[in-house]
């Protein structure tokens, strides 16, 4: 399995910020993380990229000779908007005509509170940041219950002479606070607050676990595909990111994870999924912000239960490389699937899925291109006009899934 992307890109920040050598055990290799890789390079990290490992000695970082390319990855671009806002560098940011689309102004906003100048192009990018050194210290209440938000205040923050405190979140996913405390830092994080103390960050050694949201297309597929039987090693556990999980359980899927521990700082568990028949589900609330990344493959299940799965408050998804409520919704449809969309959610009516008339569009977008695959498991193979995408948070998914079909 790919190494978990989010986890990742935040190991590889906070390693260019600890002064020593710090090592990346595991990291996922999409395009998106290599982002990430190549920006802390042009911020002044070094790095030794061995490929299993990518080794970064960081601590002496400098404003860019030219402008940061995050590619297609938000996470990258806002994540290192805070980043520069409060370690005094001045930097330019942009990104490919996906990720142009993608909201700046939620990270801008808390940036300029925080007395750095942000400047972004009607709210997105381009954007430009330039930093201040030592914040204050100060309260931050958040718009919207955000990881990328909150961790953009946080890398803000780690000079902050004073306490940190962020509220409003709604148990967004805490990679960032557990990155944290793993490379020295104090931090107390409950699901809604979060104090960060001032402090030093000391280098570490990361193991990355596998990505629970690639593991997500294996384990539907497994659930919706009679006689399947399913075991995936190493998997993140964490559980700000495992509604998925719990979604898939309260639609009766035979899920069991096993093995249960800890992985320097991140709860890991070996996943078997076995076939059992699916019925619908009410997502909504906290659920979707700990599954918010799955819901497309949530949609895909709901597609193969009994009766019809109601999705909400998930309206965030219009602002991910594709507006993945109607995206979605265009793939299940094309599928016979009856689909009704909402502004922020979706009703899916299970058990009418059938291999479509015609190729199927990724829309640019690695999870639907992947959704697309989990969708053909029980029925057969669906044409798709562009796999490409996929690389972005999962190379070798192909080779990896033919495996898995062969087994």
């Amino acid at each position: 399995m790919a190494g978990d992307k989010s986890i990742s890109h935040r190991a590889l920040m906070l390693a260019a910020l600890a002064p020593g050598t710090s090592t990346v055990e595991q990291p996922n290799r999409g395009a998106d993380v290599m982002a990430t890789r190549d920006a802390v390079v042009a911020l002044g990290a070094e790095v030794d990229d061995r490929g299993a490992s990518i080794l970064v000695r960081g601590g002496t970082l400098h404003d860019p000779a030219a402008t940061l390319d995050a590619r297609n990855s938000g996470t990258t671009a806002r994540l290192l908007m805070g980043l520069c806002a409060g370690h005094g560098l001045n930097a330019l940011f942009n990104g490919d005509d996906s990720l142009r689309r993608r909201p700046m102004e939620r990270v801008a906003r808390p940036l300029r509170a925080l007395g750095a100048e942000v400047h972004t192009t009607a709210g997105r990018l381009p954007a430009s940041v330039r930093g201040i050194v030592d914040p204050p210290g100060r309260d931050f209440q958040l718009e919207i219950a955000s990881a990328q938000v909150k961790s953009a205040i946080l890398l803000a923050n780690l000079r902050a002479r004073g306490p940190v405190t962020v509220t409003g979140d709604r148990f967004s996913r805490d990679h960032t606070e557990r990155m944290l405390r793993r490379f020295g830092r104090e931090i107390s994080f409950d699901g809604h607050t979060i104090v960060l103390q001032p402090g030093v960050l000391a280098p570490q050694t990361v193991r990355v676990p596998a990505d629970l949201s690639g593991a997500a297309f294996f384990i539907t597929a497994a659930a919706i595909t009679p006689g399947s039987d399913v075991l995936l090693r190493e998997v993140g556990v964490n559980p700000t990111r495992t509604g998925f999980l719990d979604v898939l359980r309260a639609m009766g899927a035979d899920v069991e994870s096993l093995d249960e521990r800890e992985l320097d700082g991140e709860p890991v568990a070996d996943i078997r999924v076995r076939y059992r028949p699916l019925r619908a589900a009410t997502v909504d609330g906290e659920t979707v912000v700990r599954a918010i990344d799955e819901v497309t493959i949530i949609a895909v299940a709901a597609a193969h239960a009994e009766g019809t799965t109601n999705i909400r408050d998930a309206a965030d998804l219009r602002g991910k490389e594709s507006d993945r409520l109607t995206t979605i919704t265009a793939t299940l449809r094309a599928c016979g699937v009856e689909v009704t969309e909402h502004p922020d959610g979706l009703d899916i009516v299970g058990g009418g899925a059938r291999l479509p008339e015609r190729t199927l569009h990724a829309f640019d977008d690695h999870r639907i291109a992947m959704a697309v695959a989990a969708l053909a498991a029980p029925l057969g193979d669906h044409a798709i006009d562009d796999g490409a995408c996929i690389d972005i948070s999962f190379p070798g998914f192909a080779q990896l899934w033919s495996v898995a079909q062969s087994a």
